[in-house]
């Protein structure tokens, strides 16, 4: 079966959804997110596969989402560091953890996102960035960009 490709989509979402389309590359950006760059550590904790591990962050290569770095000569070893394009999938991969903790759970969900500084729980909450007020489906529309 071939997989559909939105990547030329005028929307955003479909253009976001393109790049992290399948189970595995959300999950790989949230423990790239939360500090683990190693392939090792990062193949460890999701219990993925060795070919569908490297396929995802090739593609993030590709994308230009992450950036390879040589950590150890013989034999070659490379972590993946993020891009400023990659740390801003930062919200994507929080509204989906905030979306998993308020509906897919009956009891709390055994892991967390604290706040380094506090130690204390945090709740993502998606903002417009314009305003800093609190974005809700009954106050958001969509309409055609103006081009001048």
């Amino acid at each position: 079966m071939t997989r559909t490709r939105f990547d030329e989509a005028h929307c955003p979402v479909a253009r976001t959804a393109d790049l992290m389309g399948d189970w595995w590359t959300p999950l790989v950006l949230r423990e790239l997110l939360l500090g683990n760059q190693r392939f090792g550590g990062i193949q460890t904790s999701l219990e993925i596969s060795r070919p569908i591990l490297a396929e995802r962050l090739r593609r993030l290569e590709n994308e230009g989402v992450v950036e390879r770095h040589k950590y150890q000569d013989n034999p070659p070893r490379y972590d993946y560091r993020l891009t400023p394009k990659g740390c801003g999938l930062w919200d994507v991969v929080a509204a989906m953890w905030r979306y998993g903790e308020d509906w897919l759970f009956e009891d709390a969900p055994v892991l967390e996102l604290i706040d380094k500084r506090s130690g204390e729980p945090i709740r993502p909450q998606v903002v417009d960035a314009t305003t800093g007020a609190a974005l809700d489906l009954p106050s958001t529309r969509l309409r055609q960009r103006r081009r001048d």
